[in-house]
């Protein structure tokens, strides 16, 4: 049956004091937080120095991680943000500016998409497939769009029987996009030079955080995997000086948040983190000076590279300020505005969210119609190969509806 909109309401209506409790908690918090980003950005930068130097030492065995360590000079005028000062009277105009920051710069991304194992099936079977897409920016309005697929087999998915099969499925979509733009990175500046291109005019999106959170919770036999592929991928980045930006569109990191709780004694809270915090100063493409990354927990596992990530929250859009995670190479190298330009204007083409990251998820996403005709192949194969795979009444039943 279709979803019934009045209960939908009624039931809201009858939780109405978990939303206002919620929100009244979070204002508290957000007042408090203010106040606190207000006397750090005001703080003498020699003062803030010694306060962090201070803080570090505390650590017994290591030095205690603030969450975020000031990278660049901050200017309490602006309450600690950088100014964009773009405004333009219309989207052609904006794109004008666009076209010029991103006229001979390749932009490269990946993303990916999969088939989980169906109960339908008498066996487990996935499907991964990741897609990519390259856009030169030139006269000629060259790029190229491809995909990749695996298909994970039984032996992939059950062999290990400690961890869910999803896990081992997004482990590979994972290593396959890591593994994509490491080869291309690797390569970029010798294909760039082979095309007429030029070869410094590079700029490589990872859809998502370069700090995997998300993988302190794993085991160690599944977290390590994750931690050596990025690891990998930093440090092509660095050996070959191509840019990398890890974009986040809806960032829940709480790196400043934890520096002002340090700084101030503030209560920790789940309601806030550091988009929200800023979003209240920031104006179309406004940025926050850049950060280390000081986060603890899985950077310690980083090795050479967990004191080599920066950020900074750019506002992309009318929604909270998106995060870029880049490695610190690229502010060691005086080229972190230029790099934040282009993904400026990446934005404007996307109308709000990164063009390459946008067709790069057009291009790997497995529809509806996609996953049918994966099973139909499957089906014929597994006859053609006289394999026993058995389809339950239910889905045969719907093949045949449609």
């Amino acid at each position: 049956m279709a979803i019934n909109p009045s209960q939908i309401q009624a039931v809201l209506n009858s939780k109405r004091v978990d939303f206002s409790s919620f929100q009244e908690s979070t204002s508290g918090y957000l007042t408090q937080y203010r106040a606190a980003w207000a006397a750090w950005v005001e703080m003498p930068a020699k003062s803030r120095n010694r306060w962090v130097l201070a803080q570090q030492q505390k650590g017994e065995s290591a030095p205690a991680t603030l969450g975020a360590l000031p990278l660049e000079s901050i200017n309490s005028a602006d309450k600690g943000i950088c100014r964009c000062n773009l405004t333009w009277n219309n989207r052609e105009q904006s794109l004008v500016w666009a076209k010029a920051h991103l006229e001979g710069v390749t932009t490269f991304a990946v993303d990916g998409s999969q088939v989980f194992p169906q109960k339908d099936f008498s066996i487990p079977i996935a499907l991964v497939q990741i897609g990519w897409f390259e856009n030169h920016h030139c006269a000629e309005g060259t790029y190229e769009k491809d995909i990749l697929l695996d298909v994970m087999t039984p032996k992939d998915l059950v062999a290990d029987r400690s961890q869910p099969m999803d896990r081992w499925i997004n482990m590979r979509r994972f290593s396959m996009e890591v593994q994509r733009l490491t080869t291309y990175i690797k390569e970029a500046k010798d294909r760039a030079v082979d095309q007429g291109r030029d070869p410094e005019k590079c700029l490589v999106f990872f859809d998502g955080s370069l700090v995997l959170s998300f993988a302190s919770m794993l085991d160690e036999n599944i977290r390590t995997p994750y931690i050596d592929q990025v690891l990998t991928l930093l440090q092509a980045s660095e050996k070959h000086q191509v840019p990398l930006v890890g974009y986040v569109d809806t960032a829940q990191s709480n790196d400043i948040t934890t520096l002002l709780r340090g700084l101030h004694e503030l209560d920790s809270t789940r309601a806030l983190h550091d988009a929200k915090l800023l979003n209240r100063w920031m104006k179309w493409g406004d940025r926050t000076p850049l950060m280390t990354c000081d986060r603890g927990g899985i950077l310690h596992e980083y090795r050479e590279m967990c004191d080599r990530l920066t950020f900074t929250y750019l506002k992309t859009n009318s929604n909270y300020p998106a995060r870029l995670d880049l490695p610190k190479w690229i502010w060691e190298s005086g080229r972190a505005e230029t790099v934040i330009n282009q993904v400026r204007a990446e934005v404007i083409v996307g109308n709000g969210y990164p063009y390459a990251i946008e067709t790069a998820d057009q291009t790997a996403v497995l529809q509806s119609r996609d996953r049918q005709i994966f099973y139909r192949i499957l089906q014929d194969w597994a006859e053609q190969e006289d394999l026993s795979l058995q389809l339950s009444q239910k889905m045969m039943s719907k093949a045949r509806r449609r």
